[in-house]
């Protein structure tokens, strides 16, 4: 079942997500609604914060992204299909020593606004399945970007606060056109 996409600017965007102890069939269900509206919107990552739930639960599934990273989850290299989708809980993101490098990002939470943004290159990651399950992955390239934009949601943190002053500027119309439809919408 798929469900309803928060667009910014509604709080639950900027609210840092309760760290997750239960790990039950709600949460289970939770996460695969979530992977399910993360297809349907056509994206590779979603925070709970966007489907309006500030807790620290992302899902991520990067089977349909160009290959041009690289991951090891649990000192292996298992094949994408055999982890992806991903369910990510209480992620802990450790920034891997690698040079920055600039790509363009969108967000579910921003229908059609997108804008560059300079990140690092690897990561690692401490985190839990849906199961409770630890798990340790490094990765690179996309992967590791796409983790970091989902965890920056479970922070508060949204992609137009990592844009540079030259990169937002030109979007700024559209971000308050935005911040002024989710308003309105909201008051219905």
């Amino acid at each position: 079942m798929s469900l309803p996409i928060v667009h910014y600017n509604l709080p639950v965007l900027r609210k840092k997500g309760a760290k997750i102890s239960v790990f039950d069939a709600a949460l289970r269900k939770l996460a695969a609604e979530m992977i399910d509206t993360m297809h349907d919107a056509q994206g590779i990552g979603l925070a709970a914060q966007q489907i309006g739930q500030a807790i620290q639960l992302c899902v991520v599934d990067m089977r349909e992204a160009k290959l041009d990273f690289t991951w090891e989850l649990d000192g292996a290299h298992p094949p994408l299909d055999l982890f992806n989708p991903m369910v990510i809980v209480n992620p802990e993101v450790t920034i891997i020593p690698s040079p920055e490098y600039i790509y363009e990002e969108g967000c579910l939470s921003f229908p059609e606004i997108r804008g560059d943004i300079d990140r690092p290159d690897a990561i690692s990651v401490k985190f839990q399945d849906g199961n409770g399950t630890p798990h340790q992955m490094t990765c690179d390239g996309l992967f590791a970007r796409c983790i970091m934009h989902e965890v920056d949601h479970l922070n508060g943190v949204l992609f137009i606060d990592r844009m540079n002053k030259k990169v937002r500027a030109p979007l700024e119309r559209a971000i308050k056109q935005l911040a002024k439809e989710t308003r309105e919408a909201a008051k219905q």
